[in-house]
């Protein structure tokens, strides 16, 4: 995975000097510091990974992906069939995520705009098709934004003076980014990246957090809480509980609510559990996963594969 900790990197920090509105939209100009990964199985397997994949004038996600890799097409060619001989099918298909995103146009019509760091992924899907947003191209879309726009950065904690919060804003100051603190639910509606910190029982009155709790099919997180937040169930592939932790485990995940830009997580069942949370807030430790657990002080990627 370092070279992969590489490409994000170096796509972070071009990003972090580039005002990302309206970069490599004009007919024929090329977006600079994009970035392409693809991999099968929730990223467990590592395809292809280009820091500088090749891109010619104002390419579309789709054709920045044919010029890097052996491309079949379905459905007039605007949907991926195969990626160097991988295909979809029985219960297995290809998915894009830009800049951590799910896009739900095909990729013939997505756009790259500079900074994009573009992740295809070949999974299952029998437990839900939609996975909102995943945590593994951190640290987009903070320092990169989306859709060739960035966003206002927002972390609400529900104790603002915990050192759990005071963690998280010095993550993001690492970045060079300044993250406005508030209240949970102050800018549910506003146009900005939300990343909620504390105790998931503490969460529940936002929407998104909510969703935490019914699975995988509500959230696209393979994990979920329950017994009013004391317990996180880590789920397979498949949906089903493969381990339950109680106190001191904690999760980083992200989704999206009502098509609102996604909303990060940094939580657990307890005050322990959102200090371990903020342990693996950080981008060796989310690399390329869909989603991060931590129990035991051991990171789990999710799904989680536990036999």
């Amino acid at each position: 995975m370092p070279a992969v900790s590489a490409i994000r990197a170096s796509v972070a920090a071009a990003a972090a000097t580039l005002a990302l509105a309206g970069c490599g939209l004009g007919a024929g100009s090329k977006p600079t510091h994009v970035a392409l990964l693809v991999t099968q199985a929730f990223g467990a397997q590592t395809i292809v990974s280009d820091a500088a994949p090749k891109i010619v004038g104002a390419d579309t996600v789709m054709r920045m992906l044919e010029r890097n890799a052996t491309v079949s097409t379905r459905y007039g060619g605007g949907f991926v069939q195969s990626i160097d001989g991988l295909a979809g099918g029985g219960g297995r298909d290809w998915f894009y995520y830009v800049n951590g995103v799910e896009q739900q146009r095909g990729a013939a019509a997505t756009r790259l705009h500079g900074g994009d760091y573009v992740w295809w992924d070949r999974h299952d899907w029998s437990a839900t098709n939609d996975v909102p947003a995943v945590v593994g191209s951190f640290p987009a879309p903070f320092v990169d934004g989306y859709g060739g726009k960035r966003l206002p950065l927002r972390i609400e904690c529900t104790q603002t003076a915990s050192s759990s919060c005071s963690a998280v804003e010095k993550v993001f100051t690492g970045y060079n980014l300044i993250a406005a603190l508030g209240c949970l639910l102050c800018s549910q509606y506003n146009l900005s990246l939300r990343v909620l910190v504390g105790p998931y029982a503490t969460l529940t009155a936002d929407p998104a957090a909510d969703e935490l709790a019914h699975g995988v099919g509500s959230s696209g997180v393979y994990a979920r809480f329950e017994n009013h937040g004391r317990t996180l169930a880590l789920l397979d592939a498949a949906g089903h509980v493969v381990r339950s932790a109680g106190a001191g485990a904690g999760l980083v995940a992200a989704t999206r609510f009502a098509n609102q830009p996604p909303v990060w997580f940094v939580t657990g069942t307890d005050d322990a559990g959102v200090a371990a949370a903020v342990q693996a807030f950080n981008a060796a430790t989310l690399d390329q996963h869909f989603a991060v657990a931590v129990i035991g002080g051991e990171a789990i990627p999710l799904p989680d594969s536990q036999p």
